[in-house]
């Protein structure tokens, strides 16, 4: 009998899941979110996930869909986006306005760990939204539907 309840427990849930609604866009298509980690202060890892972002904007492009990208740096990775130390800073700056609907998040807590230990707060992009904490807001896209990806 519990066999039988937990699969109509699983098939309820399923299909309250596939007739809950989705973010579509106009064509009717769910838009396709996709969240970026970057943790680590390595060019290489910094450029896979510029890859990443990149090709996946050009392939939702190209079969016409939308979609949203947010790349989250914390700890070494906020590197990424600080003007001074970024590896990646002419390719990251150029970003915004090459490839639509990518936002970048600068975690709160590593840009106090870092004004800590350097005296002074670090120079993070202008463009990079700040964030309470890098993994909260990994967290927080999780339930907002995103695909969270560490390249």
């Amino acid at each position: 009998m519990k066999r039988i309840t937990g699969l109509f427990a699983t098939v309820g849930m399923l299909c309250l899941f596939l007739a809950s609604p989705l973010m579509a866009d106009e064509d009717g298509f769910e838009i396709k979110k996709l969240a970026l980690q970057v943790s680590d202060n390595n060019p290489g890892t910094m450029n896979k996930v510029l890859n990443v972002a990149a090709n996946f904007a050009r392939g939702m492009s190209e079969a016409g869909h939308e979609y949203e990208i947010e790349i989250v740096a914390y700890n070494a990775g906020l590197h990424m986006l600080r003007e001074d130390t970024s590896p990646v800073k002419e390719r990251v700056a150029n970003f915004p306005t090459s490839i639509p609907n990518v936002t970048f998040s600068a975690c709160g807590n590593t840009i106090a760990g870092m004004t800590r230990n350097e005296g002074e707060v670090p120079p993070i992009m202008e463009f990079a939204n700040h964030v309470p904490a890098g993994v909260m807001r990994l967290m927080d896209l999780d339930d907002q539907g995103y695909f969270v990806m560490r390249p």
